[in-house]
């Protein structure tokens, strides 16, 4: 039998129905890993590095999921009024994770936070608010809407890992977010666009697998597209697993 890859997956805070501390994620993200052939491992945000640095060891990939904002003072930004439901713990935990992988071959996605608390942990920055730093033709935050809503069209880079996945130059996605890259990290690549230029994909290049999006895929299931975007991610991490 062919062990499935661990996939471990970053956490949010929060308060359960006893008002008691708790940790979790929105059942979308294991729902594509499992479907993809992965299993999901939540990764608590109470462990110290050296627990994290053990918890790597044994995954095969790792999954950073969206979520509420980065402190800006991190990546020498500003805290705004928009800015919202800071979580220092979850930033280290987060950051340590990704310069841990940096030194690994582990496969990593990213996702909407994720993307940017990858771009942050390698030297990047944020624009804390795009409706005021970058006003553009493009709504970025639709919360308002559902979230499989396809807001808007991206353009894909040729000759990266994500116009192999998704076999083209377009695609459509969901867009739920008020911030975005700024400055993109040294050693990253940009893969696709939105219509008003803000980055909505990168690349690690010479990175088995790392790739993060600005998107949710995980609200897009029933487009083939975001399937094969999660089943590549798995791929990567069960070859990590063989090894």
């Amino acid at each position: 039998m062919m062990l499935k890859p661990l996939i471990g997956i970053t956490t949010t805070r929060l308060l359960n129905s006893s008002k008691n501390p708790a940790f979790g994620v929105n059942l979308p993200y294991t729902d594509a890993i499992s479907a993809a052939g992965g299993l999901p491992v939540l990764i608590p945000l109470n462990i110290s590095n050296n627990d994290l640095d053990n918890l790597l060891f044994r995954l095969d990939g790792i999954l950073f999921t969206g979520g509420y904002d980065i402190d800006p003072r991190v990546y020498g930004g500003h805290s705004l009024p928009s800015v919202e439901r800071i979580d220092k713990s979850r930033d280290e935990i987060e950051i340590h994770l990704v310069q841990s992988l940096l030194k690994s071959t582990k496969s990593f996605l990213g996702i909407c936070r994720g993307l940017q608390v990858i771009n942050v942990a390698m030297g990047g920055s944020l624009y804390e608010h795009i409706p005021d730093q970058a006003p553009g033709n493009v709504i970025h935050d639709n919360h308002h809407l559902p979230r499989n809503f396809l807001a808007h069209q991206i353009t894909i880079k040729t000759g990266n890992h994500l116009s192999e996945i998704v076999a083209g130059s377009e695609a459509f996605v969901n867009s739920l977010h008020h911030q975005g890259i700024r400055n993109l990290a040294k050693g990253l690549i940009p893969s696709a666009y939105a219509p008003d230029g803000l980055i909505e994909a990168f690349e690690l290049p010479g990175h088995p697998f790392g790739l993060a999006v600005q998107w949710h895929p995980e609200e897009l299931q029933e487009h083939e597209v975001m399937r094969r975007l999660f089943q590549s991610f798995i791929q990567s991490s069960q070859v990590n697993h063989s090894l």
